[in-house]
């Protein structure tokens, strides 16, 4: 899903939350992006599936921080959104479920195989969500769809792998 070789078109901020960065901070120099990812499936018909650029920053560091405040403004009851930092060729660096002020960084996979693994679980569960809404239970769907989801936020670019999991640690 946050590794699809789309462009990423700076738009304006989707309804429902003000932005929380300062206008200065969606300078296209700037290699890490932060996005949001947009899944509404009148998005997908529409050609607009590109993720959502809320905002770009120097450093990860600085990207991760970015997420931690735009889940600071998520209302509490809110299911979570699916944030990605992306870098400045759009590859996958760090993914995670945002929601109630904080935010669950997904940990990239550590090989080639593992990949494929994870790419197969999330291939079942899309499989079992479209089984669950021809059977009328749209809510077992949505939960399998996300958790899809989450599965593909592991896969991070080969290149960023080691960074990325480096990252996690030092913040935790």
């Amino acid at each position: 899903m946050f590794d699809l070789p789309l462009p990423i078109h700076q738009t304006a901020v989707p309804r429902g939350f003000a932005p929380l960065f300062p206008s200065g901070v969606t300078d296209p120099n700037l290699p890490f992006a932060l996005t949001l990812s947009r899944r509404a499936p009148a998005d997908l018909m529409s050609g607009r599936a590109a993720p959502l650029v809320l905002a770009r920053f120097a450093t990860l560091a600085e990207a991760m921080q970015g997420a931690i405040d735009h889940a600071g403004g998520i209302v509490p009851d809110a299911p979570p959104q699916l944030l990605a930092i992306l870098d400045r060729d759009a590859r996958l660096v760090l993914a995670g479920a945002a929601s109630d002020s904080a935010v669950a960084w997904c940990h990239p996979v550590w090989s080639a195989t593992e990949a494929r693994d994870v790419v197969t679980e999330a291939s079942q569960l899309r499989a079992q969500a479209g089984r669950a809404t021809a059977w009328g239970e749209p809510d077992l769907a949505v939960r399998l769809r996300h958790r899809a989801d989450l599965l593909d936020a592991r896969l991070v670019d080969p290149l960023w792998r080691a960074f990325a999991a480096r990252a996690l640690q030092i913040a935790a």
